[in-house]
């Protein structure tokens, strides 16, 4: 297959060409339509799972199984884009009992769990103040106005973050949740209630690095603005990358295209530590795996089903060869091509680009760094840059690879989180800047129509 990319010269006249239907002459979103600006890929049950830097969760949760009791988390997360409005996407996914949820609010954060004062606003379902999510289920929210972001062009909105705070009602049960946010959110005591609608954060003493319920966020951008996916395990949801510090290869080309774009384009993270391919065969509330479901298993929820999606960057596999996943390159690669089978039917005229698997050669996890692991990657990308499955290609491998080792470069390696060594398994900043950077700009964007 032909792989047609694009200049970046040429960038900002694609993009225009393909939201301009959906402006005025002033810029402003004429017939707009819903973009996912957010996404927490869902994992669960708590604790099962790959957190990073987690502070102990005993004081907020003493018992697991059932999980959050009457009191309220305020979940701290990074729009990608910005619009006036916006709609939040809750999940029971792995829940075993119904959730209630009350007392929802949005608001900016200011620091810690402090909102900016007047801009927390009460959140909505079906015109009522809760709801009630069914095991496996998961619910949207009405539309709420963001009194902030009247001017969503502004650059002074760019990095800025929202606190979505949330009471559960009675006990949750088995908890939904994503375990590696490498961002610090806040929660009440065991028992508090509700204090979703408090600017302060006196009642708010703990914290979790980790997010809640919570899956997804949208926001009202001009009909096309482009939403790009990176889809994958660990290497995209960040570990060893900095905590708050937004430094996450997904992260890198954020900024990138903010900078030449603006807000006219969202980038999204739905890595999940540990996860695989093809593996594990089951998934779910009674046989939990810390990867979380196959890729293959989540890809219609945290892919297919969320809203603009144009380009899914596929980073996968190097767990699949690991010892906890023990899976053939033959069944990885029918794995991927079921699933851009999978993505392109379910998105038409989705580009998908194959992202080539880092190295691990010489890892100290003892899952990874065996020489077996690394042929099986080595075969994996030649898969992924000849095959012409994909629209095109992000070389992460030519960015990180140390050809005197075979492993990750030496300055990749040190943790940047905990500051330890590194498992040479996981980039740091320095790899993931690398890599967000080794991405073409004009290959991500949507065709030309």
């Amino acid at each position: 297959m032909h792989r047609r990319t694009l200049g970046q010269g040429t960038l900002a006249a694609v993009l225009a060409q393909a939201i301009a239907p959906g402006l005025h002459a002033q810029g402003t979103p004429a017939g707009a339509a819903w973009a996912t600006s957010w996404v927490g890929s869902v994992q669960g049950p708590y604790p099962v799972g790959n957190p990073s830097a987690q502070p102990n969760q005993s004081f907020i949760f003493p018992d697991p199984a059932e999980g959050a009791r009457d009191m309220t988390l305020r979940l701290v997360l990074r729009p990608s884009l910005w619009g006036r409005q916006a709609r939040l996407r809750f999940s029971n996914a792995f829940g075993t009992r119904p959730l209630t949820l009350d007392g929802v609010h949005v608001g900016l954060q200011h620091g810690g769990a402090t909102l900016v004062p007047g801009t927390n606003r009460p959140v909505r379902f079906d015109g009522q103040p809760a709801v009630t999510i069914p095991p496996g289920g998961q619910a949207w929210s009405d539309p709420v106005e963001l009194p902030f972001a009247t001017e969503p062009d502004s650059p002074l909105l760019m990095g800025r973050k929202l606190a979505v705070s949330l009471h559960v009602v009675g006990s949750s049960g088995p908890m939904t949740w994503h375990a590696k946010a490498l961002q610090t959110s806040y929660a009440t005591a065991p028992g508090a209630g509700a204090h979703g609608g408090e600017e302060g954060e006196e009642s708010f003493p703990f914290s979790t690095a980790s997010w809640f319920f919570l899956d997804a966020v949208d926001m009202a951008a001009p009909a096309g603005t482009p939403v790009i996916i990176g889809f994958g395990d660990s290497i995209t949801d960040g570990t060893a990358s900095t905590m708050n510090g937004d430094d996450r290869w997904p992260d890198v080309l954020a900024r990138r295209l903010n900078a030449r774009l603006g807000n006219r384009v969202a980038v999204l993270n739905a890595g999940i530590g540990g996860n695989q391919v093809v593996g594990p065969a089951e998934y779910g509330p009674q046989k939990p795996f810390p990867g979380g479901p196959s890729a293959l298993a989540r890809m219609d929820r945290d892919v297919i089903s969320l809203s603009g999606v144009k380009t899914v960057i596929w980073l996968e596999g190097t767990n699949d060869f690991s010892r906890n996943g023990n899976a053939s390159l033959e069944a990885v690669r029918e794995g991927m091509k079921a699933g851009v089978a999978r993505l392109r039917a379910g998105i038409p005229g989705v580009k998908v680009i194959g992202a080539t698997v880092t190295p691990a050669l010489g890892s100290t996890s003892a899952a990874h760094g065996h020489a077996e692991q690394d042929e099986k990657r080595k075969g994996l990308n030649a898969f992924i840059r000849d095959s012409g499955l994909f629209d095109a290609v992000a070389e992460f491998d030519r960015a990180t690879l140390d050809p005197a080792t075979g492993g990750l470069k030496a300055e990749m390696i040190p943790d940047s989180t905990t500051g330890g060594p590194g498992d040479k398994l996981h980039p740091n900043r320095a790899g993931y800047l690398a890599m967000g950077s080794a991405i073409d700009l004009g290959s991500v964007m949507p065709a030309r129509r």
